[in-house]
């Protein structure tokens, strides 16, 4: 196995917080403000603690200010949207991102829209996907967006290449779709109804499997050369213990992919970087400067 090959998002990742540090400090220092980004946790769901601790230890950690809403899983939707209202008019929080997913009595779509879109650093509202869709400058979803920054970085320009992008879920699939659109790329979307699955990723230069099913996508699928960038993450029993594993079947896919992102180590660590990048911006925009370069 070359480690060429490996797209190593943790080390990429880690550069960006590098660069949105050095901005941060600029910011500050010239401008005056520290960006603020919201994290709201509905209940106890046992990943989504880790997710949202891993994004108020790295907020902070970038010079940023972090400002954690820990709520009861018994919380009703109207307490919900009002402190969403508060937060929406607290100039002192540029980001508001409402952790997912909500317990059942909480309509998740209804929280998303309350969002100010201008603070929607997830990029979920109704009026970011617009921007995206019809080329304006809106706030754009993490995950999909590290993975173009990782295509990027390992193709250059991606102007007509061949991307085919499984699943259709608005939060990957959609948003990745319109990314690889916006690059010039011909853009396939396959799903769970799309015949001849392994025919329709044999003919892509770029295949995101961003679909949730455990080790789906196989070599035999893969173009020789295709870059693979491998969304999923799942929890499986193998040999008596859980391990990692991604929607694509790293080993039987490594010797035939020109470069291919692990899991874990690959898209996860990109998706914390591009959420505080977005907060970045979006605190830039509030304020009416430019992005410190």
């Amino acid at each position: 196995m070359s480690d060429q090959k490996i797209i190593d998002g943790k080390a990429f990742a880690e550069k960006i917080r590098t660069k949105i540090t050095e901005q941060v400090a600029s910011l500050q220092k010239h401008n005056g403000f520290t960006p603020g980004l919201a994290v709201v946790l509905v209940g106890e769901d046992p990943a989504s603690k880790v997710y949202v601790r891993n994004k108020g230890e790295q907020t902070k950690a970038s010079g940023m200010a972090s400002f954690e809403h820990k709520l009861d899983a018994s919380t009703s939707q109207a307490t919900l949207l009002s402190l969403i209202d508060q937060l929406n008019k607290d100039p002192k929080v540029n980001g508001i991102l409402v952790q997912l997913p909500l317990p059942k009595q909480i309509d998740a779509q209804a929280v998303i829209n309350a969002i100010d879109p201008d603070k929607d650093v997830d990029g979920f509202h109704v009026v970011n996907a617009g921007r995206l869709a019809t080329g304006g400058q809106g706030l754009v979803p993490c995950t999909p967006y590290g993975c173009l920054l990782l295509l990027k970085d390992r193709l250059g320009d991606l102007a007509g290449k061949h991307a085919v992008v499984i699943g259709r879920s608005n939060i990957v699939g959609k948003p990745m779709a319109q990314l690889l659109l916006n690059e010039s790329c011909t853009v396939t979307i396959a799903h769970s109804k799309t015949k001849d699955l392994p025919a329709e990723v044999r003919r892509a230069d770029i295949v995101i499997a961003a679909v949730g099913r455990p080790e789906m996508v196989k070599g035999d699928w893969l173009k020789e050369g295709a870059v693979v960038i491998d969304v999923g993450i799942n929890r499986i029993e193998k040999d008596g213990k859980f391990k990692l594993v991604g929607d694509v079947d790293f080993q039987s896919c490594i010797g035939r992919a020109g470069a291919i992102t692990p899991v874990p180590g690959g898209v996860g660590p990109m998706t914390i970087a591009m959420l505080l990048h977005s907060t970045l911006v979006a605190a830039c925009r509030q304020h009416g400067v430019e992005l410190p370069k």
